[in-house]
């Protein structure tokens, strides 16, 4: 199974937003931090505040940050809410669907991962949370001049 690169923003976000010292952050800081492109984070973000993980504010001072404690961010949610449908093989469509098990067998598998990724919130995440606040503080800063504020609606 692999995460779509969508979730792999979104826990980005939210592991950035629980080490770095201010626990607030903009799109320009992450999407150069991370090398990641600032559209597809906008989205990113915007639907992790739909999802109640992050608070964002807009303008001068602008950013997000966690909604809520990170302890209280389970890694299983993010992933649910950033993977809508986690079929690891399309069923429904195959020819030997009634007579065949392997769905059921993926649809249990899928259960037990989520299962495990429930276990977890982003403070287990980020349990050598000096090395990692020391890395993300490390990586680029986005170019002077750059609008801080870029937040979506």
């Amino acid at each position: 199974m692999q995460l779509t690169r969508h979730t792999d923003y979104a826990l980005r976000v939210l592991l950035h937003l629980t080490v770095v010292p201010t626990g607030r952050a903009t799109i320009p800081e992450i999407a150069t931090a991370y090398g990641l492109s600032r559209n597809h984070l906008m989205k990113v973000v915007h639907h992790l505040a739909q999802g109640g993980f992050i608070e964002t504010q807009r303008g001068r001072g602008g950013g997000f940050t966690l909604a809520r404690p990170p302890a209280h961010i389970r890694i299983g949610a993010v992933v649910r809410h950033s993977e809508p449908d986690m079929k690891m093989a399309d069923c429904a469509a195959c020819a030997i669907r009634p007579a065949c098990g392997l769905s059921g067998v993926l649809t249990e598998a899928t259960n037990a991962f989520l299962s495990v990724l429930d276990r977890y919130s982003l403070t287990d995440a980020a349990r050598d949370r000096g090395r990692l606040a020391a890395l993300i503080a490390a990586l680029p800063a986005p170019a002077p001049g750059v609008s801080e504020a870029c937040v979506p609606s």
